[in-house]
């Protein structure tokens, strides 16, 4: 069991740089292994393929933890190419433990980590779990009871994980290799670059309590989302103390029955999208391994290192644009576009092609009708949204994303995959509508959570 994340620039890396060799030397092998083969022989040889680059995503992403196992987690809610369709699924179940199972720190060099914070465990513990209860990205999480009786959550980091996600951000040629390698479809860095320069603020804890802190007062006492609050007095840089909440994962959502996982799915929805447009910051990291169902029935999301504030005025550049694409106003959108510097006009895009994009795109926001979200469409609006690069949107390809845009595009794109893997099915568009035009909630949820807060005033 390993004690250290690997940390040096060169060998994080070169582990990068193996990895998308292997993936490209697995992918000719298996073709070329295929050649003469009988059907039965081609499928097992498919499965077996997929299932080896399963297991080495997992072992050296999972292994090298930081910046590195984020483009894994990233890479498990996404439907894509990178093995045979028949079976993606079982790759995806492989994939999704760099977001439960993960390979673990021994608990002796994480409980160093803890010590190191906050003194002696017994100080502040009265029982402390060793088996992690979670692995993210950059730490584990455990489950232990405070000296006062309350159980909670433990987020520790990993030992060196400072100093390895420094080194992967240092490394973005190979993340780009890699995606280029694994997702030919998506070649585009755009994407690998805002998880790097996002993930960074993930190793504030002492910015992340204070954050968490607020938005668990904004939910307090809601009824259908929980977020549980920081304890902050025990937090410190490389721990965080946190409320406990009691539930199942993700992936026991998955097999609820449809109008539940259509409830989930519209709570989902306004927690990661409708907070950026009402309250003008957003969760940034809507991945299935941060979405939990409480044992009252309530949603709860955890993990609030990726939360970011966006300036209102470009927030309203992003609800007016959606509006010109939903009300089909292909010229007031191709201005604004070329206002903002997205779309050169000497670039040949028309109009029509700007909105029949905003549309592939993002409009599943637009359309005003039951739209039953699947990984396969949602993994198709983010490859295209990263990599227009299709004979149908060819001339976008000289778009240019504004840097402050990137992020909250990213959440959308990837709050649109966490629902596909939900499998879930409302009317977007008139969620949307409260946002989009101001417009009073026509949902059941959206009406109780309207009533809630006007009698918190």
């Amino acid at each position: 069991m390993a004690s250290r994340v690997p940390k040096g620039r060169l060998v994080r890396g070169g582990q990068l740089g193996r990895l998308a060799a292997g993936q490209a030397a697995r992918g000719v092998g298996t073709r070329l292994a295929m050649i003469g083969q009988p059907e039965q022989a081609r499928r097992v040889l498919a499965e077996r393929s997929a299932m080896q680059a399963a297991q080495q995503l997992v072992t050296i992403l999972g292994g090298m933890k930081g910046a590195a196992m984020k483009l894994g987690q990233m890479l498990s809610v996404l439907d894509v190419d990178l093995v045979p369709e028949e079976h993606r699924e079982l790759f995806r179940d492989k994939l999704a433990e760099l977001r439960s199972r993960a390979p673990v720190v021994s608990f002796a060099a994480m409980r160093a980590v803890i010590e190191d914070d906050l003194g002696p465990l017994a100080r502040t513990f009265a029982d402390f779990e060793e088996t992690p209860v979670a692995a993210a990205s950059i730490g584990q999480v455990y489950r232990a009871t405070l000296r006062d009786g309350r159980t909670v959550a433990v987020k520790v980091k990993y030992p060196g994980v400072d100093e390895a996600v420094h080194a992967d951000l240092r490394n973005l040629e190979f993340f780009s290799r890699m995606w280029r390698s694994a997702l030919p479809s998506a070649a585009d860095a755009g994407v690998l670059d805002a998880v790097a320069r996002n993930i960074g603020g993930e190793l504030d804890y002492a910015r992340e309590a204070v954050t968490q802190h607020r938005v668990a007062a904004r939910y307090r006492e809601h009824p259908f989302i929980t977020v549980p609050d920081a304890i902050e007095e025990y937090c410190g840089p490389h721990v965080l103390v946190t409320e406990f909440v009691e539930g199942t994962s993700f992936e026991h959502m998955r097999t609820l029955p449809d109008d539940e996982r259509d409830r989930i799915g519209e709570l989902i929805y306004r927690f990661y999208i409708n907070s950026l447009f009402t309250d003008h910051e957003f969760c940034g990291d809507p991945h299935p391994g941060n979405i939990l169902l409480a044992a009252d029935g309530r949603v709860g999301f955890v993990d609030f290192g990726l939360y970011s504030t966006m300036d209102p005025v470009h927030v309203e550049f992003e609800r007016t644009a959606l509006c010109a694409a939903g009300e089909h106003r292909a010229a007031d959108l191709y201005g604004q576009w070329v206002d903002r510097g997205i779309i050169d006009p000497g670039a040949g895009v028309s109009p029509q092609e700007c909105l029949d994009y905003v549309w592939a795109a993002a409009g599943w926001h637009l359309l005003d009708e039951q739209v039953a979200i699947t990984p396969e469409l949602a993994t198709g609006a983010l490859v295209l949204a990263v990599n227009p690069r299709s004979a149908e949107f060819r001339g976008m390809r000289r778009q240019l994303l504004p840097p402050e845009h990137v992020f909250s595009r990213r959440t959308d794109l990837f709050t649109f995959a966490a629902l596909g893997q939900l499998r879930t099915t409302a009317n977007w568009h008139r969620i949307a509508r409260e946002w989009l035009y101001d417009e009073p909630p026509t949902t059941e949820i959206g009406r109780a959570i309207a009533a809630w807060r006007d009698a918190r005033g």
